[in-house]
């Protein structure tokens, strides 16, 4: 569920919006009624930073590493194409 503070309520009740945070999740900070700012808490912050490993990493953890492939190229001739 989003909760939307107005910049001015969330500046007076600051603590409140941190409180809120760390028990309920992200906090919506809206100005003029729009959406401008979410305060996350650290863990969470850091779960959405955390590196996410390297594109070898990310082959070498797939379920079809060490499958064998067939990479063989069809030796038919290409298509003809108007142009």
């Amino acid at each position: 569920m989003k909760t939307a503070w107005a910049l001015q309520d969330a500046k007076n009740r600051f603590s409140e919006v941190v409180e809120e945070t760390l028990h309920n999740g992200p906090q919506w900070i809206t100005r003029r009624g729009q959406d401008v700012v979410v305060v996350v808490s650290v863990p969470e912050y850091r779960k959405m930073n955390k590196k996410k490993g390297s594109l070898v990493e990310f082959f070498r953890e797939s379920p079809l590493f060490g499958q064998e492939l067939d990479l063989k190229r069809s030796r038919e001739t290409a298509r003809k194409v108007e142009l």
